[in-house]
């Protein structure tokens, strides 16, 4: 109550007791922490925070100067140009079992036009679970695979591997591709088994996880 009239307040607590009430009128200003961590509070009016920001800012600029550099070297740079699609890749889209979806169509057709460009591709499909991402993957590494390529599909976990495994056997099925997984489900012999494949050439696909960046 402030003069007789009664408002809702939003309490903000910092370090070492300090409180700050925050009209609900004016809590837009007030936003979530969405760091991935836990943050350690700072002390209201204190520096703390404001050397943290400065920190930040620097370390933002930093990378800011480290990606325009980059990107400059990749724009000088020559990729290897894919070739364009073959009877196999329309065979293969042809059989997909459902109807693609406008925003998956594009999304396919724009990593397949980066493959034939030329440069270095660098390109981030984005979309919620059950928006298709795997079968623009297996496209794309498909397209690659009939450019004799060697394909590693990166996934985050050995369960992701196993299924995205099935999933890319039981597309390929029709197609000589060699496909292999490389993740802690197997045992040492049978990765010892699949990395010489891959060194020999073996293996046209693998799919694994953090395991495949290791020596």
């Amino acid at each position: 109550t402030l003069v007789g009239n009664e408002r809702d307040y939003l309490l903000l607590e910092y370090r070492r007791g300090d409180k700050l009430y925050v009209p609900t009128d004016q809590i837009q200003q007030v936003s979530q922490y969405t760091g991935g961590s836990i943050p350690s509070l700072s002390r209201m009016g204190g520096s703390d925070w404001t050397r943290t920001k400065t920190t930040i800012r620097k370390e933002i600029q930093k990378i800011a100067q480290e990606l325009v550099v980059l990107y400059q070297e990749r724009e000088s740079l020559q990729g290897f140009r894919y070739s364009p699609d073959s009877l196999w890749q329309k065979e293969l889209e042809e059989s997909f079992p459902f109807q693609e979806t406008p925003d998956q169509l594009i999304a396919m057709n724009d990593v397949k036009s980066d493959m034939e460009e030329g440069k270095p591709m660098d390109r981030l499909v984005c979309g919620d679970v059950g928006f298709g991402k795997t079968e623009i993957a297996l496209r794309a590494a498909f397209k690659a695979v009939l450019d004799n390529k060697q394909v590693a599909v990166l996934v985050p976990t050995t369960l992701l591997a196993q299924q995205h495994f099935q999933t890319f056997t039981e597309r390929l099925s029709r197609f000589p591709i060699r496909i292999a997984v490389l993740s802690r489900f197997l045992s040492v012999k049978q990765s010892s088994e699949v990395v010489a494949k891959i060194s020999k050439g073996e293996i046209d696909l693998v799919i694994g996880t953090h395991r495949l960046l290791s020596e």
